[in-house]
């Protein structure tokens, strides 16, 4: 079992930016790949940005692309996720999620909540 747990969320004014944080106990995640998703009110879940298991692969939802930074640090066994030039549409709960291999993701915090004012 992967317990994760997210810090960073926050209230911020547009054009601001936030670090949020994924620390993983139960088990290391040197081998899982790491994702953060957010979910917005009134929304379905979306995905925002995934990373590797070594951290030589990033992937990003298109509206974020140069905006948001996802990295890790495996010794710590943390999942970090930059956001810079925050957008009132950013405003959701961010949620760290972990998956082993080719699997869907199996392991999710209980997400942090990020507001962004206009």
């Amino acid at each position: 079992q992967v317990q994760l747990v997210e810090s960073g969320g926050g209230l911020v004014q547009a054009g601001g930016s936030l670090r949020l944080s994924c620390v993983a106990s139960g088990r290391t995640i040197s081998s899982y790949h790491m994702g953060w998703f957010r979910q917005a009110p009134g929304k379905e879940r979306e995905f925002v940005a995934a990373i590797s298991w070594s951290g030589q692969s990033t992937y990003y939802l298109d509206s974020v692309k140069g905006r948001f930074t996802i990295s890790r640090d495996n010794a710590k066994n943390t999942v970090s996720l930059q956001m810079s030039s925050l957008k009132p549409e950013d405003t959701a709960d961010y949620y760290c999620a972990a998956r082993f291999g080719s699997s869907w993701y199996d392991y999710w915090g209980q997400g942090t909540r990020v507001t962004v004012s206009s």
